[in-house]
């Protein structure tokens, strides 16, 4: 793999990443008042998914220009998305799925488009490292189905603490606003 194809992963990875490693030390989160801990069964589905998607022999093979020009494409739309998305929900990001006693409903930013713009930007991370890194496709497929799977197991933890707290408003939210994919339902 040529060297520029290292610099934009390296990069890729550190414009996306900097934005939830910020927000972790910075950010002043309440207390969650609620906590379902069940959602940390997903955390190492995910982490097996983007460990797949580095397998193989990617320093022999260099990726073609379509590769390059998605992944690109791919790494810019994830940071955009840590980036919005953590600033959206401000004091209530945090990683375990939980809510605090004056948890609000975020529907700003990203949140007006997908209900989940942090899980799209992983898999567009996950997409674009594969793409990029020339990761066959028997590796690639599965790597995006266990992403997929820990995604969902978080995603359905989380929701149910949403409606939970509250209620029709959120089922209203969930109904209009589509899971990770804009404007697809």
């Amino acid at each position: 793999m040529p060297a520029y194809a290292y610099l934009i992963l390296a990069i890729g990875w550190f414009a996306w990443m900097i934005r939830f490693i910020v927000a972790l030390f910075t950010r002043k989160t309440p207390r969650a008042t609620k906590v379902d801990r069940r959602a940390r069964w997903g955390m190492p589905i995910i982490a097996v998914a983007y460990s797949l998607v580095w397998q193989g022999n990617f320093w022999m093979r260099s990726p073609g220009p379509w590769r390059i020009l998605i992944s690109l494409l791919l790494f810019a739309a994830a940071s955009a998305l840590s980036w919005t998305s953590t600033r959206a929900l401000g004091r209530h990001w945090r990683l375990d799925a939980g809510l605090d006693s004056d948890h609000e409903l975020v529907r700003s930013g990203p949140y007006r488009l997908v209900r989940h713009p942090i899980y799209t930007s992983m898999f567009c991370m996950l997409l674009g490292t594969g793409l990029l890194l020339a990761t066959p496709l028997r590796l690639l497929l599965p790597s995006l189905l266990l992403l997929a799977i820990g995604t969902e197991i978080r995603v359905r933890v989380e929701e149910k603490l949403l409606s939970s707290q509250f209620g029709a408003e959120f089922l209203e939210y969930q109904r209009r606003v589509p899971a990770y994919i804009p404007f697809l339902k």
